[in-house]
């Protein structure tokens, strides 16, 4: 799709509000921008961007540092436990007298406030994201003043809990080490807000989201959407069409809807008839049979095809409304089933009836501040790394690149995880473009909740809202309730007596399941819901939604995280139906740290290194887990021995996710033991929402960790990989290929001193069928060994890739025989890079003297990213590809490089 249709399409966006209109149509008239903003005793004043939060305007104002800068998220405590006012004077910019309804609408509020409108008391928000509208057509006048009064969240939430007496609802406050706020669960805002365990605590104040007045007669169309259904008995693609609207007029309105998708030479027109109050109208569209309709697949297995469609409403009252939007047609199954030789049942989804083995990661919040996530339509093109507009107005943005880049690692699929915030409109514009499949969770994470009268029905608002707001986008494939609160109950993470664990058990279930799951079942039957991630699923729900252990490996998804045992041995891993979370940490890139911190923090013991890590002894892990492979740094140089630390948890990470994520892609063809069939792959997570160690592979900005780079090859959609058992090597064919394909399998051993292989094997004539794993090599180590002589496990390497016809290849991997802290032959090498500019790229021709495990290109504060990055080179010479995300020179790329390897590590 070119520009200006992506540009169209995100300003109707798909499941948008506010239909375009003819003359007489409703007057909307926004309320951004510029607001007063003052604190609770008048001593701070300054002006405040809507949307925006009180952080970024004091920041921007010059009032305060980056809140993100060494220490100040807690240097700044005191702006959350301050109540906001945020002000401001309109004229009304219609004839009052002409419109029979004026409402003030605030798509999302963050997240306590009393609103008024020229003193009068319109109502109170408490739920970040709920939509309010407000009636103030009696009281809006030619000049107005409106004020958002709003109350400390960390106060509010505090009360909220003090309030709650019949029984404790935890966890009370977070690990100490994560320095938050408490009583997160008592307020419906962004759970990480009062920090994570990957991040800080920020819990902001301010409008997030538009604000605008609307005015109309009549009727007003409030929510549009559309889903698609094949019917099978008809061999025909179906659309379920649902506008929602404020109908004023005290009697019915009757009228014609036109339903028109030329592309698909379907038009079909409906008498309708709105009733008084709340109308809605669910027009079913039958697609006409002789067109033939392009489906909406996942990345790398089809077209994102989406059709323009146009749906006019002609109602008695007058005007007409006019909704652009894109129809996609995909089916979306949650195959649960008894497997042949198992126990359990299966978990895997099918998307137009193909079983998709799910690749991905885990989505948070990308950062503390959402008016800082933005989104620029002019400069996202789908067929392209960038326009070169866009690379000379730095237009390049944050939303955008993210996606992008998970996209382009190959990945299909990423969870939108159930701490943070339901995304924006555009989030899911972009996936539905790429193919980014998504699960969503909904706003509710590793905490009990309360279930009283006014909590539960500002739920029931939020979910309704949400639901609507986001059924159209085909990227969505799944509802989750929740995140980790089944397995929190069955597991007891709040140590509550066994005798008190009904009442829990009943909240929950009143909770996810006759509140949210009834309101998502009747909102949207076109994708599967589950209570929980993880969870048994049918099995879960056999046993009353909580089940004894939601981390069953013969049901449903687990999450798995084990920073103890060696990650390069892949028993220690979970041969489950689903993996959709896992993973370790690592810290970003010294330059992304630099930009938060000054010269004295710059050591992994300094109290600012303790101060960054969130997770109890995350970075004491870290060493331990590189302890078991390679060498820790003795640098006498500190800021060496940092950097040096630095690149081996990036190259830990990446290497740890890569064993587990191949471990469970072999697994998905067979059953061992009853367990197998595994058919998804989340790591967790994608990205990061500060400068900070975390699980991301995405530094803050945007920079691909090692990891990252590592993912775009474990993700590859054909992929030989290696593991040992016994003193056997099995090597497997992986392939999310459509056809069976035969390849040469291409073995090449290596000693360590050397850049001539000892020993070669093509295995020619290997079937690697379509979307499965088979095993295509097995051989002793020691009958390896032995055919390349002089090769010892420490002195020697192996990799492995598969070759196919017309240019068909994987990516070249490894399997290491030893540790490389006892890998013998490995010498300082001499790496050199020389740069030159062809188009919009760069290219980096990379020359060594000898074998260089985890070579890593760094550029520093250019934005960018490699075609690879973190390999093993084996060749004398390489040529790697850098893609700018800004304007950058040879020069500038020249001296910004630094080229690490293994062997540079002291």
């Amino acid at each position: 799709m070119g520009r200006a249709a992506l540009l169209l399409l995100l300003l109707v966006a798909t499941a948008g509000r506010a239909g375009v209109s003819a003359a007489g149509g409703p007057e909307v008239h926004s309320l951004r921008g510029s607001w007063r903003l003052r604190n609770g005793n008048g001593s701070v004043v300054l002006r405040g961007e809507v949307p925006g939060c009180v952080h970024t305007a004091l920041h921007r104002r010059g009032l305060i540092q980056d809140p993100y800068y060494r220490f100040n998220d807690v240097m700044y405590r005191w702006i959350s436990l301050d109540n906001w006012t945020y002000s401001r004077t309109f004229k009304t910019p219609f004839d009052i007298k002409k419109w029979q309804k004026v409402n003030l609408v605030f798509e999302g509020v963050d997240t306590v406030a009393q609103i008024l409108i020229n003193n009068i008391t319109l109502g109170r928000t408490d739920n970040m994201f709920n939509r309010y509208s407000f009636d103030i057509t009696s009281v809006i006048k030619e000049v107005n003043f409106v004020e958002v009064r709003f109350l400390s969240a960390v106060s509010y939430a505090a009360e909220q809990s003090r309030c709650h007496k019949a029984y404790s609802i935890p966890p009370a406050c977070p690990p100490p080490v994560q320095k938050g706020e408490c009583h997160a669960n008592f307020i419906r805002k962004e759970q990480c807000s009062f920090s994570w365990d990957w991040g800080p605590s920020f819990p902001t104040q301010g409008i997030w989201k538009d604000v605008r007045i609307e005015a109309y007669n009549h009727y007003h169309l409030i929510y549009f959407s559309l889903t698609s259904f094949f019917v099978k008995s008809a061999q025909q693609w179906s659309l379920e069409i649902e506008s929602i609207f404020d109908v004023v007029s005290s009697k019915p309105i009757a009228g014609l809807v036109t339903v028109n998708i030329p592309k698909l030479q379907t038009q079909q027109t409906f008498g309708v008839k709105l009733q008084p109050g709340e109308g809605s109208i669910v027009l079913l569209v039958n697609i006409n049979k002789s067109s033939a309709v392009e489906a909406w697949w996942p990345n790398g297995h089809g077209k994102q095809t989406g059709y323009n469609m146009t749906t006019t409403f002609i109602m008695e009252a007058g005007y007409q409304i006019e909704k652009y939007s894109k129809a996609y047609f995909r089916t979306v199954e949650l195959v649960q089933e008894p497997i042949p030789g198992s126990p359990g049942l299966s978990f895997y989804f099918k998307i137009n009836g193909r079983p998709i083995f799910i690749k991905g990661s885990n989505w948070i919040p990308a950062d503390s501040f959402q008016d800082r996530v933005t989104y620029d339509t002019t400069c996202c093109s789908v067929h392209s790394h960038f326009h070169k507009t866009c690379i000379n107005l730095f237009l390049f943005d944050r939303l955008w690149l993210l996606l992008k880049s998970a996209a382009d690692a190959n990945m299909n699929a990423l969870r939108v995880w159930g701490g943070g915030v339901y995304e924006q409109d555009e989030f899911y514009n972009i996936c539905d473009e790429i193919g980014i499949m998504i699960w969503q969770d909904f706003m509710f994470a590793c905490a009990l909740y309360p279930t009283d009268q006014n909590y539960l029905e500002s739920v029931r608002a939020e979910v309704s809202h949400q639901v609507r707001r986001l059924k159209s986008h085909p990227s969505i494939i799944l509802w989750s309730g929740n995140n980790e609160n089944e397995a929190a109950i069955a597991s007891n993470w709040f140590s509550i007596p066994y005798a008190d664990r009904e009442v829990y058990i009943k909240d929950y279930v009143l909770l996810y399941v006759k509140n949210i799951r009834e309101i998502v079942l009747a909102e949207d039957k076109s994708r599967p819901f589950i209570a929980s991630s993880p969870t048994n699923g049918l099995e879960s729900v056999k046993e009353g939604w909580v089940s004894q252990n939601p981390y069953d490996t013969h049901y449903g998804d687990t999450h798995f995280y084990d920073y103890n045992n060696d990650c390069w041995n892949w028993t220690v891993y979970p041969k489950t139906r689903f993996a959709s979370e896992y993973g370790f940490q690592s810290w970003p890139s010294f330059s992304t740290i630099e930009k938060v911190s000054s010269t004295e923090d710059w050591s992994y013991t300094s109290n600012f290194s303790l101060h960054r890590q969130h997770h109890e002894n995350g970075n004491d892990q870290m060493l331990q887990q590189i302890g078991h492979h390679f060498k820790l740094p003795q640098s006498t140089d500190p800021i060496k021995k940092f950097k040096d630390t630095i690149y081996l948890t990036q190259v830990m990470q990446a290497q740890c996710i890569k064993t587990e994520t191949e471990f469970y892609r072999f697994s998905q063809s067979e059953i061992i033991k009853g367990e197998g069939h595994t058919m998804g792959a989340l790591y967790w997570q994608l990205n990061d929402i500060w400068q900070a160690p975390s699980w991301a592979s995405l530094e803050y900005g945007g920079k691909w960790k090692l990891l990252h780079y590592f993912a775009q090859n474990f993700f590859a959609p054909l992929l030989p990989v290696a593991y040992e058992d016994k003193g056997v090597l099995y090597i497997y064919g992986v392939s999310d290929l459509h056809a069976d394909r035969k390849l040469t399998l291409r073995v090449i051993v290596h000693a360590w001193s050397s850049l001539e292989p000892v020993c070669t094997l093509a295995k020619d004539g290997v079937t690697v069928k379509a979307q499965s794993a088979v095993l295509i090599y097995m051989e002793s180590i020691n009958n390896l060994l032995e055919r390349c002589r002089n090769c010892t496990r420490k002195s020697c390497v192996i990799t492995f890739c598969l070759v196919g016809e017309g240019g068909l290849q994987s990516p070249t991997n490894h399997h290491f025989l030893s540790s490389l802290k006892d890998a013998v032959g490995l010498e300082k090498t001499h790496l050199s890079a020389s740069v030159s500019q062809r188009d919009d790229v760069y290219v980096f021709v990379l020359q060594t003297t000898a074998i260089a495990p985890f070579v890593s290109l760094d550029v520093g504060h250019i934005k960018g990213r490699f075609s690879d990055n973190g390999f093993l080179m084996t060749e004398k010479k390489k040529v790697v590809v850098f893609y700018p995300w800004e304007p950058t020179s040879v020069e500038d790329l020249e001296e910004s490089l630094t080229l690490t390897s293994l062997v540079d590590v002291v």
